[in-house]
């Protein structure tokens, strides 16, 4: 297609500096994949080379703002060497939530037992704690009149968009949780302090509200990717937040490859129906190089861009997608979970195995731990295929009745039945009802072979490594720890299961999915397979740019053969 008007190479900057130049806050949100940390680091470069203050911060579980900008970033506003008046902060959702048990616990410390200390720690442990304190530390960037006098500008590169809106939906659920509890419960047992926070979230709440300080810019590509950012800022509308910004990413040009001209009428088609909601709109073509680097990310918004024409190494041998089921087969697994940054093809990989399992004659249960969750999209069952969605509404729902009927068979009494009744109006309770229907499910899948499409990394670790802190959380809240959460994560670390790890051929998804192997070691995880998704290179195509960003690839591909110690397959570029 021909680029619209607005799609130079330097049109997100010039929208940016015409129309928003007044907004301090901006929120780049979207579907893991399709470019929002690449251009909000170029972004903050480019205030910041114009002589701004800019503070960047990563909310992402999984965040790769280091791989970015090729530095180590913490959780405190780090210097970006060569970028004058840029800092950077990761907030490590886990290290987040340790500083927040420590500040809960120290005024405590040798005033109590121990053992009240530890039972404190205990109900600490869980992940209502690393929400809270993710939250925590979001909010005050937003709240903190010190950030605010420092930096006149700071961007979010937010978590991928249903573990956004989460997030973004937390300052009300949490106001309204705090505002109505006269009993000091919550998920945190009874601690006292909570409530203080609620100043804090209300202004970070507002902030959020207010056009005139903050913009989301939604970032997406011309697939479905655009239903998802609608979907999104629809979802914030409800809530009170207006101001939206699409920026529709790695658009392709008119050239000659017939190949491509499918895509290219796809593109057209997906652009023409961009939601109404969308009032202002950016486009930004596709580059032919990895988004990464000081001159990478200059290199981003700029009208002119130079020319790579860099060779690319020789691919080491590799297999195709039969060569990973004949070995799920003959190792007879029965839990697969497909693992990786979002946007990587997790979901379509999914679809690919359990349709050829189902051609090889086995049955498949095929499921998704994404609140984003659209397989049943895509996808609709059929003889010995069986799709299991988790409906969050009607789970939650569920397991409040179960506690709430539970508590009064066995006749407790009103003042602790309003306190469960409170306790279950926590934010948290919906994480440990999505959780215990997640491993009902994988119990469920007995007898065929479970195919998991997961979230995307940070969030599925946290899942995974949750699952002993989820049984505890289940059981303070009055639920029952079923057999099904007793028996997930020793099924899951056992023999029956394999990890296939997930990847693009650029170097930000290959350095994530080597953190993710090394963590999955850590956990004692079993997995083998790493899979790389639609690489330009195999598919060959004639286009000059595809060409050049397939050469780009061998020496990703070859990094990922060596990870994987030779068990790599290779998906080409199709659509």
């Amino acid at each position: 297609m021909t680029l619209p008007a607005a799609a130079s190479k330097g049109g997100f900057m010039e929208i940016y500096t015409t129309s928003l130049a007044q907004t301090k806050f901006l929120f780049f949100e979207g579907k893991g994949g399709v470019g929002k940390t690449s251009l909000a680091a170029a972004t903050a470069v480019g205030l910041a080379d114009a002589g701004e203050r800019i503070l960047i911060v990563s909310t992402d579980p999984a965040s790769n703002l280091q791989d970015v900008f090729e530095r180590p970033i913490g959780m405190r506003p780090t210097p970006i060497k060569g970028v004058k008046g840029l800092d950077a902060v990761n907030l490590d959702p886990l290290k987040a939530a340790q500083e927040y048990r420590d500040s809960v616990v120290a005024p405590y410390q040798g005033k109590l037992p121990e053992s009240a200390l530890d039972n404190m720690r205990e109900q600490l442990s869980g992940s209502c704690t690393v929400e809270i304190a993710a939250f925590d530390a979001f909010a005050a960037f937003l709240s903190d009149k010190a950030y605010a006098e420092k930096y006149d500008h700071i961007l979010f590169d937010t978590a991928p968009t249903g573990h956004t809106l989460r997030l973004l939906e937390l300052p009300s659920a949490w106001s309204g949780f705090i505002a109505t509890n006269d009993l000091g419960a919550s998920c945190l047992g009874q601690l006292s302090g909570l409530s203080e926070k609620r100043a804090s979230y209300e202004k970070a709440m507002n902030v959020l509200k207010d056009g005139t300080l903050t913009t989301m810019i939604y970032v997406a590509r011309a697939d479905d990717s655009l239903k998802e950012a609608a979907r999104a800022a629809q979802e914030l509308e409800t809530i009170g937040i207006h101001s939206h910004l699409l920026v529709v990413n790695a658009l392709l040009e008119e050239n000659a490859d017939l190949r491509l001209k499918p895509l290219l009428e796809k593109q057209r088609k997906a652009c023409e129906a961009i939601d109404p909601l969308f009032k202002r709109v950016a486009y930004l073509p596709l580059r032919n190089y990895d988004v990464t680097g000081l001159k990478g990310l200059r290199l981003f918004l700029e009208k002119d861009e130079d020319e790579n024409t860099e060779k690319g190494e020789t691919l080491l041998p590799y297999d195709d997608l039969s060569a990973l089921v004949d070995d799920l087969i003959s190792s007879k697994k029965k839990i697969l979970l497909m693992m990786g940054k979002g946007g990587v093809g997790k979901t379509s990989l999914a679809i690919s195995l359990s349709l050829e399992l189902l051609h090889r004659g086995e049955k498949v249960t095929l499921t998704s731990t994404d609140p984003a969750d659209h397989i049943s999209e895509l996808f609709k069952e059929k003889k010995g295929l069986s799709i299991r969605h988790i409906d969050e509404k009607k789970e939650l729902a569920d397991y409040q009745g179960e506690v709430l009927a539970k508590a009064k068979k066995a006749n407790v009494g009103e003042g602790e039945l309003a306190y469960i009744a409170e306790d279950l109006r926590s934010p948290c309770t919906q994480e440990i009802a999505t959780f215990r229907a997640f491993a009902n499910i994988v119990e469920g899948a007995k007898g065929s072979i479970c195919v998991i499409d997961t979230a995307p990394t940070g969030h599925t670790l946290l899942l995974l490594n949750s699952a002993e802190a989820y049984n505890r959380e289940i059981q303070h809240s009055g639920g029952e720890t079923t057999a099904a959460l007793r028996d997930l994560l020793p099924r899951l670390q056992s023999s029956e299961t394999s990890i296939v790890i997930v990847a693009l051929p650029e170097q930000t998804p290959i350095l994530e999915a080597k953190r993710l192997q090394d963590d999955l070691d850590r956990a004692a995880l079993p997995h083998r397979w790493w899979v790389i998704n639609r690489s330009y290179l195999l598919a060959d195509f004639e286009s000059g740019l595809l060409r050049q960003k397939g050469k780009q690839e061998a020496h990703w591909i070859n990094e990922a053969n060596r990870l994987s110690q030779g068990n790599l397959v290779i998906i080409p570029f199709a659509e």
